[in-house]
């Protein structure tokens, strides 16, 4: 298996090689030369595996340049009940007839993002010892992606994390969770803007072929392949648990803001899983559904991206949707290239062709979007229906998904956090505190390290530089 880059850098290269990086050298993303097909006979044969064993088949398809005995090992000790709370790991909770929650936040840091992380962090400790190299995570986040990558880095050795985040704007819990870590190898820069600020620092110091070369930079955000990847397991496990038999199909809606949720959706149905529809889930930031509604893929401006109550997805530059794009375009790397690099840098934006656009259908993707009251709504109902409380970004998806549910096909709501991590709002919505694990209460009480720095590169890569040579 081999791998290239959506805007045409030669040659393509082996899992382990783009394993520690994010953009390929030429500024595009990650993917495999053709995507491995599953028919239903393999199908039948994965359903009854649990989940550490499903996840070795499916990553054993991507991944030949590591030992099939070692991937083994460090899938297993990754997917344990002890880790995520349950055997199943991500078991479905029924709510309305034929909906479905997907459990993905039984985690340490109570999000999605612990599914992939948790994986990444093993992989990452395996191959720097086995190569005897070091390695600087640079990170961007809005909310979730930074605590799980620095839960699944911490004490990590020959691994730093350099965590970007948006001064002010993630929720109390999630900004605790980060910056109460005290371990030495963990960094947290608090960038005076916006999400889409961080997200463009760490594509432009990726983009510095000699930085990164120099100062070892890899990423662990969605941009990462590898990443990726492992989130494809938990749509094949979620299709398991919904389904009886190979012929049946599901619906998926996933609460969308970088894209990379719902891109391993793509991949998994790209792979030959029966899955019908593919909703994109937004809030008030909807870059992505007037994408799927009309074509045209609008990056708003800093000052044009809207402070929500479901603030890990307010984004507006979704890094993975280049991923997908790249698949519309009969996957020609000069079209992609020419639309993420000239058309957005000059017109900030693009707007695919009326033949592109035709084709998204046989994709799967319809969207929706949700705004503050129809998420506070969808919270109370929820709660009130099914005695199930939900976090602000799973009722956006919960709320799209309805008005995309299909009679007779299961549709699947991917949970993205535990209430916890939004209680300001679940108390708005419901007059209570949200539950939390014993181990995070309080935590926004506990001493807290963080540096804030302005908008600007020269002055992360002067950060990074200090403390790598520290």
């Amino acid at each position: 298996m081999k791998y290239l880059s959506t805007r045409g850098d030669a040659p393509a290269r082996p899992f382990c090689e783009i394993l520690l990086e994010g953009l390929a050298p030429d500024g595009g993303l990650y993917l495999p030369q053709a995507y491995p097909q599953v028919d239903a006979a393999t199908l039948a044969r994965w359903r009854p595996l649990s989940y550490p064993a499903l996840a070795f088949e499916i990553l054993s398809l991507y991944i030949d340049d590591i030992p099939a005995a070692d991937l083994k090992h460090l899938v297993e000790k990754t997917y344990t009940a002890e880790v995520f709370g349950t055997p199943q790991i991500t078991p479905l909770k029924a709510l309305d007839e034929g909906v479905y929650l997907q459990a993905l936040s039984n985690g340490p840091t109570l999000a999605f993002k612990d599914m992939a992380m948790q994986l990444l962090g093993a992989l990452f400790e395996y191959q720097l010892a086995r190569t005897g190299q070091q390695l600087n995570i640079l990170g961007a986040t809005s909310g979730d992606t930074g605590s799980a990558a620095e839960y699944a880095m911490r004490g990590k050795r020959g691994v730093r994390v350099f965590m970007l985040s948006p001064h002010g704007r993630m929720s109390p819990f999630q900004q605790a969770q980060m910056f109460s870590l005290q371990d030495p190898n963990i960094h947290n820069l608090a960038i005076e803007g916006v999400f889409d600020d961080c997200q463009d620092i760490v594509k432009a110091v990726s983009g510095d072929l000699a930085f990164k070369q120099r100062h070892c930079i890899g990423t662990v955000n969605s941009i990462n392949w590898a990443r990726l990847l492992a989130q494809v397991v938990y749509y094949f496990a979620g299709y398991f648990h919904a389904t009886r038999e190979a012929t049946e199909i599901v619906d998926f809606s996933v609460p969308s803001g970088n894209f990379g949720n719902i891109c391993a959706g793509h991949v998994a149905r790209s792979m030959g899983l029966p899955i019908g529809q593919l909703v994109a889930a937004t809030n008030e930031n909807d870059v992505l559904d007037e994408f799927f509604r009309s074509g045209r893929y609008r990056v708003r401006k800093s000052s044009e991206t809207f402070e929500t109550s479901s603030p890990s997805m307010d984004i507006s530059k979704a890094s993975n949707f280049e991923r997908f794009v790249f698949d519309l375009c009969g996957r020609d790397p000069q079209r992609t290239a020419a639309l993420f690099g000239d058309a957005i840098t000059r017109e900030g934006g693009f707007r695919v062709t009326p033949e592109e656009f035709a084709r998204i259908p046989s994709f799967g993707f319809v969207s929706g979007s949700s705004r503050h009251e129809e998420r506070l709504g969808t919270i109370r109902d929820t709660w009130r229906r099914f005695g199930t409380l939900i976090d602000t970004h799973t009722a956006d998806g919960l709320k799209v998904g309805r008005e995309h549910r299909r009679a007779g096909v299961p549709m699947l709501v991917l949970e993205t956090a535990l209430p916890a991590k939004f209680a300001e709002t679940i108390q708005e919505a419901l007059g209570i505190e949200a539950p939390r694990p014993a181990a995070m209460v309080g935590i926004e009480n506990l001493p807290k390290r963080c540096t804030v720095l302005p908008p600007d590169v020269q002055a992360v890569k002067h950060y990074i530089r200090e403390h790598v040579a520290a």
